[in-house]
């Protein structure tokens, strides 16, 4: 059970339902998590409380076998090895069964074992999966087990809760398919998801939430709008095909970030999809990051469909001689990269296999680094409220184990970011050993309308590629010497940004990044040239405008413009016809009333030039 003795030495990667990242107890699905809930004492609640549904499965159905069962940062899950899939009803049993385990506040009972002795206890036990786990664990490891009732023990390094009479609000949630170790040759487990608070109150509002976001998932509203779909088996899993719809709100949101670049100094620049294996060897990506490229070979030479963008602007930066009067060298690109995922681990568009970063790198001199990371502290912090997000989480992640760049180097950037938040007052938390492998960074997650977070903007602080690539620029002195690189991007993956942005708005985009901002509703055939003078008179104006001259009523006109979201709904009828005006339904406002045109006009360029 979790944390048992797999935490810091497992990666498991191969879930259908969530993901284990870097060996930390993160989740895919932690996009549902309120951090308001995080603590430790939550963690230790929760983690005892996947303890009790292990022993109310193993009361119920004897034969299963336990895999592991850790705390995540929304709830708990537990592996189970069972023959017949968990039905609803399956889950209303356990949950019956763990009240009635909790009503008899029996106490956790904590035991320390030999190797040996652990050994022949879960052989004894049958419980196969166990006794992998103890023989994974390094020679001298303490193993211990924790004992609950009269029959039931469980592989658990703990802590737990005094007894299971503390464990007052739970739910279980949902099952589904984990391979063992998340290797995909191994056993399918089922999982079951469950989540646990210290009060009713917490369980009853996190549930609400839960539904909620339901309701707001963009797997769902992304096909229903017409935005996006990424379910064709003839192009395989994990990338994505865009709509008209989808590819204009794409569209909209490059456009922003194009002018933006450039309104601050940035160079847009593209890069080729395909290079020469040798670049990733020079790079490091690799030895650090092979499993996840996609290689081939042509004519028996090594090519690499690219994972990551900086490479190719590292070739831009080498491709002259640079002065210091040339730095700071901002170059950007949407760049679209290509990663190996497993199939077990994509999610709608918050993990494919094909995507595109606002990615952008910085060449700089080393008095121009503190000035350069709160630059980008501040674009990231002003993109994220011209698209409606005003909150945020940070995190500063240092060296993980494997990495490359000396210990002088990785002091330096380090610190170099960590005095950037301090001098920007913001606060953050440190994320040990999850940086990149060739430096430390900030990421900056968003939290949305249900205050769920998002990764989003990385800032990563490099002194080792400008080395492996022997990058230099012409000092003031006539010598040559290494700039500094930030890697960095905004939205990070445009596609998981759509995601969230579908999600936070639940499909109702704002005026300005609506695909279809207006929807005119022509009363019949005698009002049809009508409708399309207002159209053409919108489209003059950039307005991007729909007309429905179907034969439906118009109740039925006036709920499909809604349930296409659409902003304004127009209606023009013999008597607008004559006055030249609109009967104005704006959405969230309901009838505004008749309009002169040349007013509706200006009214709704104003509020797309506001962005409001």
């Amino acid at each position: 059970m979790g944390p048992p003795y797999f935490c810091d030495k497992q990666k498991y990667g191969g879930t259908k339902a969530s993901v284990k990242r870097r060996g930390k107890r993160r989740s895919e699905r932690s996009a549902y998590h309120n951090l308001k809930y995080k603590t430790m004492d939550l963690e230790i609640l929760r983690h005892s409380c996947s303890h009790v549904m292990a022993q109310a499965v193993k009361e119920l159905w004897p034969e299963v076998k336990l895999g592991i069962g850790p705390a995540i940062e929304d709830g708990f899950y537990y592996d189970f090895g069972k023959k017949e899939p968990f039905s609803d009803d399956d889950l209303a049993k356990i949950e019956e069964r763990m009240q009635q385990i909790i009503a008899k506040d029996e106490p956790f009972i904590r035991e320390e074992l030999s190797r040996t002795e652990a050994e022949e206890l879960f052989k004894k036990l049958s419980e196969d999966y166990k006794l992998d786990l103890i023989r994974s664990l390094p020679a001298g490891e303490k193993i211990s087990v924790y004992r609950t009732g009269k029959d039931f023990v469980d592989l658990c390094r703990g802590p737990h809760v005094k007894s299971a009479g503390l464990i007052k609000a739970f739910k279980l949630l949902s099952v589904a398919g984990a391979y063992w170790h998340g290797i995909e040759t191994n056993p399918m487990l089922q999982r079951i998801y469950g989540t646990c608070f210290e009060k009713q109150k917490d369980l009853d509002e996190y549930l609400k939430n839960l539904e909620e976001a339901k309701l707001r998932d963009h797997r769902k509203l992304g096909p229903q709008l017409e935005l996006f779909d990424i379910y064709h088996e003839e192009a395989g899993a994990g990338l994505v095909f865009y709509h008209p719809k989808g590819a204009l709100l794409r569209k909209i949101i490059e456009d922003y970030e194009k002018d933006e670049h450039l309104k601050r100094g940035y160079q847009i620049v593209i890069t080729p999809h395909i290079m020469q294996a040798g670049l990733w060897k020079t790079s490091g990506h690799y030895d650090y990051y092979r499993e996840n490229m996609y290689t081939f070979k042509i004519e028996d030479q090594e090519f690499v469909l690219k994972p990551m963008n900086c490479p190719g602007h590292i070739l831009i930066y080498k491709s002259k001689t640079r002065s210091y009067k040339d730095l700071p060298l901002r170059l950007f690109e949407l760049g679209t990269v290509y990663r190996h995922e497993k199939a077990g681990v994509m999610h709608g568009l918050l993990r494919v296999r094909g995507f595109t970063q606002d990615d952008a790198h910085i060449f700089c001199l080393p008095g121009q680094l503190a000035g350069e990371i709160k630059g980008v502290i501040d674009f990231v912090f002003d993109t994220m409220r011209a698209f409606g997000f005003n909150e945020v989480s940070i995190e500063l992640s240092t060296r993980p184990e494997k990495s490359i760049g000396s210990d002088e180097d990785w002091q330096l950037a380090t610190q170099a970011l960590e005095n950037a938040l301090k001098e920007k007052g913001l606060a953050y938390e440190v994320n040990e050993g999850d940086g990149a492998f060739y430096g430390p960074k900030i990421d900056i997650k968003l939290k949305d309308a249900l205050k769920r977070k998002w990764q989003c903007a990385t800032i990563q602080c490099d002194f080792a590629l400008p080395k492996r690539f022997d990058l230099a620029y012409v000092d003031a002195d006539g010598k040559e010497k290494q700039p500094i690189m930030l890697h960095r991007v905004l939205l990070g993956s445009v596609e998981r940004f759509i995601g969230a942005l579908t999600e936070h708005y639940a499909g109702n985009f704002p005026l300005w990044l609506a695909p279809v901002q207006a929807t005119i509703i022509p009363l019949g055939q005698d009002c049809l040239e009508s409708g399309l003078a207002l159209k053409k008179r919108l489209e003059e104006a950039s307005i991007r405008v729909k007309l429905d001259d179907s034969n439906e009523t118009l109740n039925k006109k006036i709920r499909a413009a809604e349930v296409e979201k659409s902003p304004y709904i127009l209606i023009i009828g013999k008597r607008e016809a004559q006055a030249g005006t609109v009967s104005v339904r704006k959405k969230a406002e309901g009838d505004l009333g008749a309009l002169p045109q040349e007013e509706l006009v200006a009214k709704i360029r104003q509020q797309i030039a506001s962005r409001s």
